[in-house]
C-alpha cells in the first residue's frame, strides 16, 4: 500500500524551550517532528532549515521518546535544526511480519543461555526490519521537505546501523549520517557500506554487552566514505558519554551548513 504524501497532523504544542513538536501520522505510520520555535535565534541567523532524520531502536517510541525528543530539542535550540522520527515495523504497536516474534524469542535464548548469535538469525532479525523500514522513511522524507520552514539538506541518526547503511546507500538526499554501533550486522549491510560515501559520524561503545566488538569496526572499515570518523567510547550499550550528543550535533552543522565559528 502507498503510503500518503501529506502527514496527518495529530497534535502540535510549544514546549518550554521554545521548540515546536508535532505529533503525525504518515499512512499507518506514527512519528514526531520538531522544529525550532517562532523566537529561535539559532533558526533566525541560519539561512536554511537542515532536517535530521533520528531513528529509533526498535523499541518502541513509547519507551525512547525521552531520548529521541532530547537530541530533537537540543539540535533545534542550538543549531536551529528540524528533526523527525518514525516508529519502526514491528515496534510500537504497529505489525511485524511472519515469524518475527519466533525470531526474537530465539534471540532472547541465545543471549540468556551466552551462545554466539548466528548469521541466520541476524539476517532473519535485522534484514525483514530494513526492507520494511527504508522505504517508510524515503517517503517520510518526501513528505516532511514539502512542509513549509523545513529545506533541508538531511542528516540521518540511528542506532538500527543496517537501516542507516541501506538509506545512506540508496537515498541521494542524505548528505550526512551519523550511525550507533551498537546492533547486528547482517553480512549483506558490509557489501551496501562499500557504497555508502556520504560523510560519517560512528559511535562504538567499546564494552558493549550486546554488540560484536569487531564486526562494528570491519563494518567502518567497508564503509567507502572518504570522511569517516569513529568515536569510541569505554562503557556499556547505553553508556554513550553525555559529550558526544554536542560532537554529533557539530558533524551534522558542518556538512548540511556552512558554520563559521
Amino acid at each position: 500500500m502507498a503510503m500518503a504524501t501529506t502527514p496527518h497532523i495529530t497534535a502540535e504544542r510549544l514546549l518550554d524551550d521554545g521548540v515546536v513538536e508535532r505529533e503525525f501520522t504518515l499512512g499507518d505510520v506514527p512519528g514526531f517532528l520538531w522544529t525550532p520555535g517562532p523566537e529561535s535565534t539559532a533558526a533566525a541567523t541560519a539561512p536554511t532549515t537542515p532536517l535530521i532524520l533520528i531513528s529509533p531502536p526498535p523499541l518502541g517510541l513509547g519507551r525512547v521518546y525521552p531520548r529521541i525528543a532530547g537530541r530533537a530539542r537540543y539540535y533545534a535550540t542550538r543549531y536551529g535544526f528540524a528533526s523527525a522520527t518514525l516508529e519502526l515495523p514491528g515496534s510500537g504497536g504497529r505489525p511485524g511480519w511472519e515469524g518475527a516474534e519466533e525470531t526474537r524469542a530465539e534471540l532472547r535464548r541465545i543471549l540468556q543461555a551466552g551462545e554466539t548469535v548466528g548469521a541466520e538469525l541476524v539476517d532473519a532479525l535485522v534484514l525483514p526490519l530494513v526492507e520494511r523500514a527504508a522505504p517508510e522513511w524515503r517517503a517520510a522524507l518526501d513528505a516532511l521537505l514539502a512542509l513549509p520552514g523545513i529545506d533541508g539538506p538531511v542528516g540521518y541518526e540511528g542506532g538500527v546501523i543496517s537501516l542507516g547503511v541501506r538509506l545512506a546507500a540508496v537515498e541521494p538526499r542524505i548528505r550526512a549520517a551519523g550511525l550507533f554501533a551498537g546492533s547486528f550486522v547482517p553480512a549483506a549491510s558490509f557489501e551496501e557500506a562499500r557504497r555508502v560515501t556520504v560523510p560519517l559520524h560512528v559511535l562504538l561503545q567499546w564494552d558493549d554487552e550486546d554488540n560484536d566488538r569487531q564486526a562494528a569496526l570491519d563494518l567502518f572499515d567497508a564503509f567507502g566514505s572518504q570522511e569517516k570518523t569513529l568515536h569510541a567510547n569505554m562503557g556499556g550499550h547505553t553508556g554513550v558519554p553525555a559529550f558526544e550528543l554536542e560532537s554529533g550535533a557539530r558533524f551534522f552543522a558542518r556538512h548540511l551548513r556552512d558554520v563559521r565559528e
